[in-house]
């Protein structure tokens, strides 16, 4: 009885040691996989994975952003936990983050969105580069994307037009995101933004709205501070009305293909965008303008001005009459002459100041 007492006993005791020992070890196998630190890196990381790859691949990759903490650690949890495959992406790996969430994060493909900012004022190749730069694509798939007349025929815009419908803003997207949807996602902004906001101005003036973003790109670039925006939209409407030429130094710029003081030939280069050769509007916008610079086209001031020049104070001197205009020109030529000659002295007393050591 004694015996089998104690045989009893001992089966127990040995039961509840089995079962102490498969404890620890289950806990430390739950401690490893659920909440030690699967990299060495102290920060968050952003982590590209441009293709889908295989847990070989993921440790290469890993190991080449030196952030694997342990080689035979990640390789045990992978064995245990059974990934073997990896989706393409961009993701954001934070400090402390375990072998279980960074093997089912990036198993299950589950990116961390990033912010692109659309600025406004931009020319379509730079807005091609800056904005390629941020994705998995290249320039050249975004160039042929806004070169998709059927796409684009989609949300109502030519390829010639195009240019002024990017409207600037901020968006989240994903890094794998392809070129249509990027594009198709910024004209339904500017679909929301501006055509379904200002729908009922639009009809009031009865203008299209390749015709105010128009005059909204060339506001872009003339002005040079907010306030004035409404200004020179009327000054240049008043042109229009009056039959006049737009003579808008911004289309030159586009039509000699960059952005700088103008010179005297250049108003005489043969280009369709050119205001000074043809009347009316140019054949569509010459950058993609901002919201501010579209209402201005939209609400122009009521004034009678036609005529405006450049001031030391990065504004613009406004005038009703030519005459008028002839003394403002010459005064900022005046000022533009002093400029150069207080440059080139100073200029001459460097030179001075090298050659007398």
């Amino acid at each position: 009885m004694t015996n089998r007492f104690f045989s009893v006993t001992e089966l127990i005791l040995g039961l509840l040691v089995w079962l102490a020992a498969a404890f620890l070890v289950a806990e430390s196998r739950w401690s490893r996989l659920y909440e030690k630190p699967a990299l060495a890196a102290g920060d968050t990381v952003e982590l590209y994975l441009p293709e889908q790859t295989d847990g070989k691949g993921l440790v290469r990759t890993l190991n080449e952003e030196g952030i694997l903490r342990s080689e035979e650690e990640f390789n045990w949890a992978l064995q245990t936990l059974h990934w073997s495959t990896f989706k393409e992406g961009r993701y954001q790996l934070q400090e402390g983050i375990s072998y279980e969430e960074i093997l089912s994060k990036l198993g299950n493909g589950i990116q961390d969105p990033m912010r692109v900012t659309i600025l406004a004022g931009q020319p379509k190749s730079r807005f091609i580069r800056k904005v390629s730069e941020a994705f998995r694509f290249d320039s050249t798939a975004l160039k042929q994307t806004l070169s998709d007349s059927s796409l684009l025929a989609r949300a109502g815009v030519d390829t010639q037009r195009v240019i002024g419908r990017l409207y600037p803003a901020t968006y989240d997207f994903y890094w794998t995101a392809t070129p249509e949807e990027v594009i198709m996602r910024i004209l339904d902004t500017f679909e929301d933004q501006i055509i379904t906001e200002y729908e009922e101005r639009f009809k009031e003036l009865d203008k299209s709205v390749n015709e105010i973003i128009t005059m909204a790109s060339i506001i872009e670039w003339e002005a040079n501070v907010e306030s004035e925006k409404d200004t020179i939209s009327g000054l240049y409407w008043n042109r229009l009305e009056r039959g006049m030429k737009l003579q808008a130094d911004p289309t030159v710029n586009y039509a000699v293909g960059e952005r700088r003081r103008l010179l005297y030939q250049d108003y005489k280069v043969e280009h369709p965008y050119n205001t000074y050769i043809y009347a009316g509007l140019p054949p569509g916008p010459i950058t993609n303008p901002s919201k501010s610079s579209i209402r201005a086209a939209l609400f122009p001031t009521d004034h009678d001005y036609l005529y405006m020049v450049a001031s030391p104070d990065r504004n613009h001197g406004f005038s009703e009459t030519y005459s008028e205009h002839q003394r403002k020109s010459a005064e900022w030529r005046e000022w533009l002459e002093e400029q150069y000659r207080i440059k080139r002295e100073r200029e001459e007393g460097r030179e001075e100041g090298n050659g007398s050591g």
